[in-house]
C-alpha cells in the first residue's frame, strides 16, 4: 500500500489552517468534478481530492494524520507503525457521508473500523430542552502484560487536538491515574465516568473509553486469555527428561519435561495465563538448544556422540 501525502494533494502547507483546506478543497473540486472537468483523470483525481480533504477537515484525523511524521513521501511503501495511535484522544467523528469504497486502502487504515473505537462513532445520549449529554472519548492505552497479572495504578498521558483561534490544529495533553483491574484482556476498554466531553446545559459530561494494549513482550506473547513462551531446552533435558525452571509473568515455576519432548511442542501450564473466570493457561514451546563445540573437550564429545549414536536427522527425508 502506498502514502498518500494529502497535503501535497491539496496542494497546501501542513500548517494551513483549516479555512485554507476548506478553500483548497472547493477549488480543486469545482475543477475536477467528472460532470465539468475536461481533465482526463478527472474522476480519480476528484476522489484522490476528496479522500485528502476527509482526512484534513476533522482535526481528529488531521491530528492523527499528522503524528505519522514527516519522514514519510508521497508513494513510499507504507504500513501503519504498531500502535501509532496509541495515547490519542478521539471523540467520534467517523465518515462523514462519503462511500467506504471510495476510500483508498492507505485511508482506510488510518480511520477504517479501529478509528478511535470499535464502536461507531457518533453522539450519544438524548436532548432535553438545551440540554445534550456530552460526547463520548476513546483512548488506546499500551501496558506492561505484568500489570494484567496484578493489577496497578498508572499514569496515562493522552493528547487531543484544538484548534486555535487562528484555525490551526495543534494538540493538548491531560495526564490521568487510571486503575488497571487485575485479569484486564487485550481490546478490553475500561471506562472512565464523565472524562469525555462536557454536556450541554444540565447534561452530564461523556465517558472516556480506554481501549488495553499490551506493550510488545520481550518473552512472552499473548493471545486471548491465553500466554505463550519459548523455552530453550538443552538436549540431554529433551532427551532424558527433567524438572526446569520456567519463568511466568506471575514468577518461576518448575516443569516437568517428558523424556523424548520436541523442539515445537505445546507444554500446558494450566491457570497460569491471563487471570480470570476463567483464567487462561500458559503454553511453554520447548526449543531445543546444542552447546558450543568452543573447546577441545567439546568438540571431542560432539565426535563421540557422532560415532556411537548413528544418528541420521534426515533419515525420513530418504537420504
Amino acid at each position: 500500500m502506498d502514502y498518500k501525502d494529502y497535503y501535497k494533494i491539496m496542494g497546501v502547507e501542513k500548517d494551513a489552517s483549516q479555512d485554507e483546506i476548506k478553500r483548497a478543497y472547493r477549488k480543486l473540486a469545482r475543477k475536477y468534478h467528472p460532470d465539468v472537468s475536461k481533465e482526463s483523470d478527472a474522476e480519480l483525481r476528484f476522489k484522490e481530492v476528496g479522500e485528502a480533504y476527509e482526512a484534513l477537515k476533522d482535526p481528529e484525523k488531521r491530528a492523527a494524520y499528522d503524528q505519522l511524521g514527516s519522514n514519510w513521501k508521497a508513494g513510499q511503501d507504507f504500513n501503519p507503525p504498531p500502535d501509532w495511535n496509541a495515547g490519542f484522544e478521539f471523540s467520534g467523528g467517523g465518515y462523514t457521508g462519503a462511500d467506504d469504497a471510495d476510500y483508498s486502502d492507505f485511508f482506510e487504515s488510518l480511520f477504517g473500523r479501529g478509528f478511535g473505537s470499535s464502536q461507531a462513532h457518533h453522539r450519544t445520549g438524548r436532548t432535553d430542552g438545551y440540554s445534550l449529554r456530552g460526547e463520548d472519548h476513546h483512548a488506546k492505552v499500551i501496558i506492561d502484560l505484568e500489570d494484567a497479572y496484578q493489577g496497578a495504578t498508572r499514569a496515562v498521558t493522552l493528547q487531543s487536538p484544538v484548534v486555535d483561534n487562528s484555525g490551526h490544529v495543534t494538540t493538548k495533553q491531560r495526564t490521568l491515574n487510571i486503575k488497571i483491574p487485575k485479569g484486564v484482556k487485550q481490546g478490553q476498554r475500561i471506562r472512565l465516568n464523565g472524562q469525555g466531553s462536557p454536556g450541554m446545559g444540565q447534561a452530564p459530561a461523556g465517558d472516556l473509553y480506554l481501549e488495553i494494549e499490551f506493550k510488545q513482550h520481550h518473552i512472552y506473547r499473548v493471545d486471548g486469555h491465553d500466554v505463550y513462551i519459548d523455552l530453550p531446552v538443552a538436549p540431554w533435558e529433551a532427551a532424558l527428561g527433567a524438572t526446569v525452571k520456567v519463568p511466568t509473568p506471575d514468577g518461576v515455576v518448575d516443569l516437568k519435561i517428558a523424556a523424548g519432548t520436541k523442539t515445537g511442542q505445546k507444554l500446558r501450564l494450566k491457570a497460569r495465563g491471563i487471570p480470570g473466570k476463567p483464567p487462561g493457561d500458559l503454553y511453554v514451546i520447548p526449543s531445543i538448544t546444542l552447546p558450543s563445540a568452543d573447546s577441545d573437550a567439546a568438540k571431542e564429545l560432539y565426535r563421540k556422540m557422532e560415532q556411537e549414536m548413528a544418528y541420521n536427522p534426515r533419515s525420513k527425508l530418504g537420504v
